[in-house]
């Protein structure tokens, strides 16, 4: 009989002769890299598996950077905000101090919306008031010095717009004045060929009650426009009141810069004060006392006049009898 050969498991632990072989226990994984004394041609394999699943893993973590997929850690003095045309005018005081508040207790929940610029910094897409209240934050700590941003590559500068335009519009909408604004901004900026592009690009989703309105806010943007020092605070109803005034009156315009210049408003309920007030119609003069003409007046050729007190004489030829029989007519009648 042909002796059996006993086939050892690799990996398994084995028992001296007469006993038995123990279970196939699962060694680890093979290291990264081959050991020292492994054959040449396994060193070289190993070293190529690890180069290329490291080459693997940064291309897939630069594809989920560029695509938007990874959030970075940016510093602060890296972001350019004047990359576009902002549409807020001005961040609401209270508003501003909440979010930095909730900052200071979770720090920053939502990323900001940059793209890459050419000397190494990036461009602020989205995110303003994130930004702006890091900045502040940054000076009382810093560990606000950087903040949470996802990379953006819009194919146009127009694409751009419309990110921010549609991610405020989301979180807290833009009020009437800085949507105008800003259409005419981007068009002024060669964003847009006109103001209507512009219009249906940015607001795309806007009745087109809605687009009236905003449209009829060009004419504040146009005459007030770095005048007014909360212009985003303007009601609706007041802002159509105001458009409508500036297209009859040229002279409103400047009416209302020399008020606010004269005198400042320190709140927004002081401007649109100072502006209903202005826009409210010019009350008619009084009437002056009716005075009594000088004695001897001729009120009519040929008819003199003498009032005193409690008399009033009426002479002269053409006083006739006729004259009189009108006159005692005119009389009767303011009787009845």
């Amino acid at each position: 009989m042909a002796k059996r050969k006993r086939l050892t498991v690799p990996g398994a632990v084995d028992f001296p002769a007469g006993g038995e072989s123990a279970p196939v226990v699962a060694q680890d994984p093979p290291a990264l890299f081959a050991p020292l004394g492994a054959p040449p041609i396994a060193r070289v394999a190993a070293d190529s598996a690890a180069a290329a699943a490291l080459t693997d893993l940064a291309r897939e973590l630069t594809e989920a950077r560029d695509s938007g997929r990874m959030i970075q850690s940016l510093a602060l003095d890296l972001i350019d905000e004047t990359y576009l045309v902002r549409d807020r005018v001005s961040a609401d005081p209270e508003e501003l101090d909440a979010l930095m508040a909730s900052m200071r207790q979770r720090g920053q929940q939502v990323p900001i919306e940059v793209t890459p610029l050419a000397n190494g910094r990036y461009g602020l897409i989205s995110g303003w008031r994130r930004l702006t209240a890091l900045r502040r934050l940054s000076r009382e700590s810093a560990v606000f010095a950087e903040v949470l941003a996802i990379l953006r590559r819009p194919d146009t500068a127009a694409t751009a717009y419309l990110a921010m335009v549609e991610e405020n519009e989301l979180r807290v909408g833009l009020s009437y004045y800085e949507r105008a604004r800003i259409i005419l901004r981007a068009t002024e900026l060669g964003v847009f060929p006109d103001t209507q592009t512009a219009m249906a690009r940015l607001f795309a989703s806007a009745s087109r009650a809605k687009r009236s309105k905003i449209g009829s806010f060009f004419r504040i943007v146009h005459a007030l426009d770095g005048i007014l020092r909360f212009p985003s605070h303007i009601p609706e109803r007041l802002g159509l009141t105001l458009s409508r005034a500036l297209d009859a009156d040229p002279s409103l315009a400047p009416r209302i810069a020399d008020s606010l210049q004269a005198e400042p408003a320190l709140q927004s309920q002081a401007e649109i004060a100072r502006l209903e007030r202005l826009l409210a119609p010019a009350k008619p003069p009084a009437p002056s006392a009716p005075r009594l003409p000088p004695p001897g007046t001729e009120e009519l050729p040929g008819v003199f006049v003498e009032p005193g007190l409690g008399t009033i004489t009426i002479r002269g030829p053409k006083v006739t009898a006729h004259f009189q029989m009108k006159l005692i007519g005119l009389l009767r009648h303011l009787r009845e």
